[in-house]
């Protein structure tokens, strides 16, 4: 048959726009289509803002920090519309970059939405219908909203980039990364936090030791009855098992599902699971053979480099001529709380889990910058070895610079090092990271 194109792909997000790019520069002729804006969650609603707001918010305590150390800082108002207004304007610019670079690679970038309509057929929503040798899902997915009366009031991570004010009362449902770096975000720009739900391992404990030190409230283990909205515009959250709590803004943290409600699967033949997620193999390919999916709508792991592998993947295998698969053993992560956490590897619990007898090491210290400002918070790095061979298995830390430091870190457990490698190197000082080669 011929076909209008090698390659369609619905949804321009990190995995779409890896997957559409570099199949065009192996030769194929590819269109993308994207009902939203190029870019996807990461860029345009997710992680590149959020970062930017996290740096916005760790000014309050630079600020501060800054007396101690013999700077003469005035007081600061803080204008919430700047920073809004500038980080959006920063997402304008890489969205342009994003669809550049699709320009550039002669990818025909669709501003529109797209549904499956057969196994090799999309339909546009200007009634335009297509044909593709091969079609890409990679819709990404979309915040959990909870069902209860009156959870209309709510908003998700999706809007709070767009507030028109700076809400001060907020309270977040979730426990997760998202929740938790929100809170730090609100917490420090000068809102009133609370989360719900638990945490469990060491490094998160002590998140929450900080967090409620910094004074972030937590209500465990309950759910939401109703929200009411008062005539001024306020909210009161009824919860199970508490006083209502008064707010300004309710955030829905609790989860993402993929995003593939009227995709059009159905009539492709595309299976799901009970989750609504595309069902792949190891090479991507759903359960019909023209049809694949990368990134969060497989529900696999839900991280902005995991799905720009897998479009690599894909792109390399069906017209590179080089056979691809993503490993997701080791992958690191970190959240971008108020201090970041990050971890690679197993937690202790799975490493006994899995493997029986285990060492840990951990320093629990306070970096010298928080020494000098007063500031009683402590970090905790923790390395989890294999009794058996010495490995370094898994490696977990919360303090300053966290992240930066386990992206290097991430690369010892990968390689399979063991704790002597790390006893060997010489500690570079005085570094925070330097804990990492001094555990005994």
């Amino acid at each position: 048959m011929t076909y209008d194109y090698d390659l369609f792909v619905i949804g321009a997000g990190s995995g779409g726009v890896r997957a559409a790019r570099v199949s065009a520069a192996h030769g194929a002729k590819v269109a993308i289509a994207e009902e939203h804006k190029v870019g996807g969650t990461c860029v345009i609603r997710g992680c590149v803002p959020k970062k930017l707001l996290v740096y916005g918010s760790h000014f309050a305590e630079d600020l501060a920090d800054a007396r101690r150390f013999g700077w003469d800082v005035p007081t600061c108002a803080f204008h919430w519309p700047t920073l809004r207004d500038n980080v959006l304007a920063e997402v304008s610019r890489l969205e342009a970059a994003y669809t550049d670079t699709l320009n550039n690679h002669k990818v025909e970038v669709l501003k529109e939405r797209a549904t499956l309509t057969g196994p090799n057929e999309v339909k546009l929503v200007s009634g335009r219908t297509v044909t593709a040798k091969y079609i890409l899902i990679a819709t990404g997915a979309t915040p959990v909203v909870p069902s209860f009366p009156g959870n209309e009031h709510g908003i998700t991570s999706n809007e709070a980039f767009h507030l028109d004010a700076l809400p001060k009362r907020v309270v977040i449902a979730g426990a997760g990364y998202i929740a938790n770096e929100f809170a730090g975000i609100f917490h420090n720009l000068g809102s009133h936090d609370v989360i719900l739900r638990g945490y469990d391992e060491a490094i998160r404990d002590r998140l929450l030791t900080i967090s409620m030190m910094k004074g972030i409230e937590f209500r465990f283990h309950v759910a939401f009855e109703r929200i009411e909205k008062r005539e001024d515009g306020t909210l009161l959250v009824h919860m199970q098992g508490c006083d209502p709590i008064e707010a300004d803004t309710v955030m829905y943290a609790i989860g993402r599902r993929p995003n593939t409600d009227g995709l059009g699967l159905e009539a492709a033949g595309v299976e799901v699971d009970d989750k609504g997620a595309v069902v792949v193999d190891a090479d991507n390919r759903s359960t019909v053979e023209s049809v694949y999916a990368v990134g969060d709508v497989t529900n696999r792991v839900q991280l902005t480099p995991v799905a720009i592998r897998e479009g690599q993947a894909f792109a390399d295998t069906m017209f590179g001529g080089k056979p691809t698969r993503v490993d997701y053993e080791n992958i690191p992560s970190a959240v971008f709380s108020h201090p970041p956490l990050a971890g690679v590897g197993m937690t202790e619990g799975q490493a006994r889990n899995k493997l029986g007898s285990v060492k840990t090491y951990t320093s629990d210290f306070r970096a010298m910058k928080n020494v000098l400002a007063g500031r009683n918070e402590r970090a905790l790095y923790k390395l989890v070895v294999n009794s058996e061979n010495d490995q370094v298995v898994g490696i977990h830390m919360i303090g300053p610079d966290a992240p930066e430091i386990l992206q290097a870190a991430a690369i010892a457990v990968k390689a399979k090092l063991t704790k002597a490698d790390f006893d060997a190197v010489v500690a570079l000082h005085p570094t925070m990271a330097e804990e990492l080669v001094l555990m005994k």
